[in-house]
């Protein structure tokens, strides 16, 4: 079985620490005691997220126990989470000179 790793008990993604390949079966901490598995329904490279909730289109994605984006679409468990259905929401701020 394939590993990830949640960070955060807020998280609604985890980081793969190896390549996945669709259909293989990834196992975490789900930070409460309890071992967790997810099946990817498509291939990640290593070190990138996966859904392990669903996410609908205009919810956060959330890593660390924070927002990291806002998904663009739908997002399935096991799906990978990227560029392709995240859009970033981080806030224009500007630095004071």
């Amino acid at each position: 079985m394939k590993k990830a790793l949640k960070i955060n008990k807020k998280d609604n993604v985890v980081v793969v620490v190896e390549e996945i390949n669709k259909g293989d079966e990834i196992s975490y901490d789900n930070l409460d005691g309890n071992i967790k598995t997810v099946t990817a329904i498509e291939n990640l490279p290593i070190y990138h997220k996966i859904a392990i909730n669903p996410i609908k289109s205009g919810d956060y994605v959330i890593k660390y126990g924070e927002h990291i984006g806002v998904a663009s679409r739908d997002i399935e468990v096991g799906s990978h989470v990227h560029l392709k259905n995240v859009l970033n929401n981080r806030e224009n701020l500007k630095l004071k000179e």
